[in-house]
């Protein structure tokens, strides 16, 4: 991380404007290697540790109990961060300090391409897949767990019957989680190469622009740290201390790599030497990686009333739990879509008749930001999988290594 931002910066005032163009496009390229790296395991990570999870919670009441109270924690969970992100955008309004004239135009051409206006029929397309084929090519991980909740209750249903097919699935998931140790040591590159890339395009004044926007974008995400590890610390105690030092080592590739999806392997191996039994792990984590993002929940919020307040369109207390409710169920259709946070904020600027080009405001400060976001992601899920794994009496020691 500090060679990234020390040759970055190097790169940034000393070289032109051609020669930065081009190197930050290929030093980039570190980063995106090492991410596609990741995705490409993550399809058939989840497919066969959910199936198999579900098959060894023994029974359909067994999986709809830890499926409720899953679900309960990450609607729970949702509520909360967007709330905050509204209760602190109202109080501390950043959206005033923000200057028109730093928005990045062509940042937010891309953006556009992958908007989309919400829909019922397009949030339905978003969970339903109409092939587990391309749910898996294009890392759709809400179709494929939908896909994967259905065949792993068929193979629980067959019982003896499923059972070679539960025993070879078992198997496919200790070789992809065998993968990750290897696609971990790339880590390092690819940290290395995503930061080296937007320091050297943007160069480190970025932060006199937007110094306040992120200081109070900053203040959300601790409060909502804060709010996490106290539950977490109510229901597992001083075991809370354990588990963040046991998760240290995915939390920073999610910060580094701003992609809490890269750290999906390694944390599902994380928790369960942490103490969560397979079977919940498997279960719980994919559903949490499509429903329970709650740092990007809580700038959803937050970067949407910015924008408004940016170009002083007032919001009355009504429209803003509409747009609060919108959130919360736009965010579960996009799972796997990049830069899913601004994504969903453009969608829901253009819903509100705030000027959606308004996300160009936020986008320079954007991938810090999204720094935050990927790390409390992480936080989030590895903390509902072992709540989940408490409340089930699932929950064992710590295992040494």
């Amino acid at each position: 991380m500090v060679a990234g931002v020390l040759v970055g910066y190097e790169v940034h005032t000393n070289a032109d404007p051609a020669f930065i163009k081009e190197f930050s496009t290929n030093i980039k390229l570190l980063g995106k290697v090492f991410i596609r790296m990741v995705q490409m395991i993550i399809a058939p990570l989840v497919f066969s540790t959910l199936v198999v999870g579900i098959a060894k919670l023994g029974n359909l009441s067994a999986v709809g109990r830890v499926g409720g109270k899953s679900m309960l924690w990450f609607i729970t969970a949702s509520l909360i961060s967007l709330s905050i992100g509204l209760v602190l955008v109202n109080l501390l309004e950043p959206g005033q300090y923000i200057s028109l004239s730093q928005a990045d135009t062509e940042g937010v051409k891309d953006l556009m391409t992958k908007k989309q206006e919400f829909s019922l029929e397009k949030f339905v397309e978003h969970i339903i897949p109409r092939s587990v084929i391309e749910a898996m090519a294009t890392n759709e991980v809400l179709q494929l767990v939908v896909f994967s909740i259905f065949f792993g209750v068929a193979t629980t249903a067959l019982g003896e019957q499923a059972k070679p097919v539960i025993k070879a699935l078992d198997a496919v998931s200790h070789i992809i989680l065998k993968m990750v140790g290897y696609v971990m040591n790339i880590a390092p590159f690819g940290v290395f190469g995503a930061l080296c890339a937007v320091v050297a395009s943007r160069g480190l004044g970025i932060f006199e622009f937007y110094l306040i926007y992120f200081t109070y974008f900053l203040i959300g995400i601790a409060v909502l740290w804060i709010l996490l590890l106290g539950v977490g610390y109510l229901i597992i105690g001083t075991r809370m201390f354990a588990l963040l030092k046991r998760i240290g080592n995915p939390l920073l590739i999610a910060f580094s790599t701003t992609s809490s999806e890269a750290v999906f392997p390694k944390l599902t191996e994380e928790l369960e030497r942490f103490g969560c039994k397979n079977k919940i792990v498997s279960f719980v984590l994919p559903l949490g990686y499509s429903f329970n993002l709650d740092g990007s929940m809580m700038y959803m919020t937050f970067a949407s009333m910015a924008i408004a307040q940016a170009y002083n369109i007032p919001l009355d207390l009504g429209t803003q739990i509409t747009m609060l409710l919108v959130l919360m169920l736009t965010s579960k259709g996009i799972a796997g879509v990049p830069r899913a946070s601004l994504v969903v904020v453009l969608a829901t600027c253009s819903m509100f008749n705030i000027p959606p080009e308004g996300v160009a405001l936020i986008l320079p400060i954007d991938h810090f930001c999204d720094m935050f976001r990927s790390a409390t992601n992480v936080v989030g899920n590895a903390l509902a999988t072992t709540v989940v794994s408490k409340w089930e009496g699932e929950l064992d020691n710590e295992v040494v290594s």
